[in-house]
């Protein structure tokens, strides 16, 4: 059974920063392709950050900067790192893994001006 659990969301005033987890269990985590993704009332859903098994990472433009994926393969976990956050992060942020196109249930994510 797949599991994705993120944790780390929260109020933050605008300019200030937030650390989201996400800790996966029931995959083959070294190999798997972790993403953020993130959907604010109205708009669709959109990809943050990529994280692919060796580590390396793209981002979306609009958090070129400001936003850091990373992943520890010891212990089944990946985190977003997101500083000089804007209003406009305000969002529920999830985490997905590929293959298998498997979802958290989300975290949202308020910033306040």
């Amino acid at each position: 059974q797949v599991q994705l659990v993120e944790s780390g969301g929260g109020l933050v005033q605008a300019g200030g920063s937030l650390r989201l987890s996400c800790a996966a269990s029931g995959i083959i985590f070294t190999f798997a392709t972790m993403n953020w993704y993130r959907q604010a009332p109205g708009k669709q859903r959109e990809l943050v950050a990529s994280i692919n098994a060796r580590g390396s990472t793209n981002y979306a433009d609009s958090v070129k900067g400001r936003f850091t994926g990373s992943r520890d393969n010891a212990k089944n976990m990946v985190y977003l790192q997101m500083n000089k956050m804007k209003p406009e992060d305000t969002a529920v942020y999830y985490c997905s893994a590929n293959p298998g196109n498997y979802w958290g249930q989300g975290t949202q994510v308020t910033v306040s001006s």
